[in-house]
């Protein structure tokens, strides 16, 4: 079907979205899937471009290690996808200091960069872990001028849908059995992200007066294994078309002063912006995840 939606739409879409996947691998869902990924095979299947950012600790999350490196290995084989460090352990800088910091970056690259070397593949974009830059201005530039001396770029993002929550509560229906509440809350989240994108949208057209090309932040997790392939015939629909992180960077939009210079992992097109009470105000104004958080809690409590 999402084959068939390319086809035909592709030659009318103006907009643009580099698709980005942080906590790659996810060792645990791969095993319970026979050890194999059915979100790669998805983006393989469409020749999707897509970028990863790896944690290089999660090969480790299973006894079977040996198939997780195989399966890393694989999502770094494949053509269609770039290679990203997210650092070792995904700890949050602000609170570790950039002496954890470097050694994070380090170890992140440990296995991931001789592996993309060997496909013939750099590796020379980092995201933060929560998006979290460091608590002030100082450290802010301490690690990116850090990144900087090992050939880093920052990559930043436009949209996101808290998919890191979303699926807690999705995986905790199929655990329980509970199919219909789970494809319920698949439809839901595919909704809300479609709403986040047409917010930011509106931003960046009202900011920049044209189509930007997003960068868009998802996770290797159940949630997107069973619903991206929704989410991209969404967008389809909407005239997105798919482009790979170089292409997206290469956006004037991204040569933009950053002006926050705090440690929440905010969307850069907030970053952007230099009066903080417009920035709280627009960041007010956003589709929030409250509603899945809420009902999470309340299926915690039973």
């Amino acid at each position: 079907m999402i084959i068939l939606a390319l086809m035909s739409l592709a030659t009318v879409a103006q907009k643009k979205v580099s698709i980005t996947i942080d906590d790659v691998p996810n060792s645990l869902l791969y095993k319970g899937d026979g050890f194999r990924s059915r979100l790669l095979n998805l983006i393989d299947s469409m020749k999707l471009p897509v970028a990863i950012f790896i944690n290089e600790v999660k090969i480790f999350d299973i006894d079977e290690a040996d198939e997780s490196l195989r399966m890393l290995d694989e999502w770094i084989e494949s053509p269609n996808v770039i290679v990203g460090n997210h650092g070792y352990k995904h700890r949050m800088y602000s609170e570790e200091g950039i002496d954890s910091f470097k050694i994070d970056v380090l170890q992140g690259e440990a296995i991931s960069k001789p592996l993309a070397l060997r496909h013939d593949k750099g590796e020379t974009y980092y995201r933060f872990p929560y998006n979290d830059l460091g608590k002030d201005a100082h450290e802010h530039k301490l690690a990116v001028d850090y990144l900087d001396s090992r050939g880093y770029t920052v990559t930043p993002f436009t949209v996101h849908s808290d998919d890191w929550l979303v699926t807690q509560l999705y995986e905790h229906y199929k655990k329980a059995g509970r199919t219909k509440d789970a494809e319920r809350v698949g439809r839901e989240f595919v909704e809300f992200t479609l709403k986040n994108f047409d917010y930011m949208e509106t931003l960046t057209d009202k900011k920049v007066g044209r189509n930007v090309s997003q960068i868009y932040l998802m996770h290797d997790n159940l949630l997107n294994a069973d619903y991206l392939d929704d989410l991209l015939t969404a967008l389809i629909k909407r005239g997105y078309t798919f482009i790979s992180l170089d292409e997206a960077m290469k956006d004037p939009v991204y040569k933009q002063t950053d002006y926050y210079d705090q440690r929440h992992g905010i969307s850069w097109v907030y970053r952007w912006i230099k009066d903080p009470q417009q920035r709280m105000q627009l960041m007010r104004g956003q589709p929030d995840s409250q509603a899945f958080e809420k009902e999470l809690t309340q299926v915690k409590k039973k």
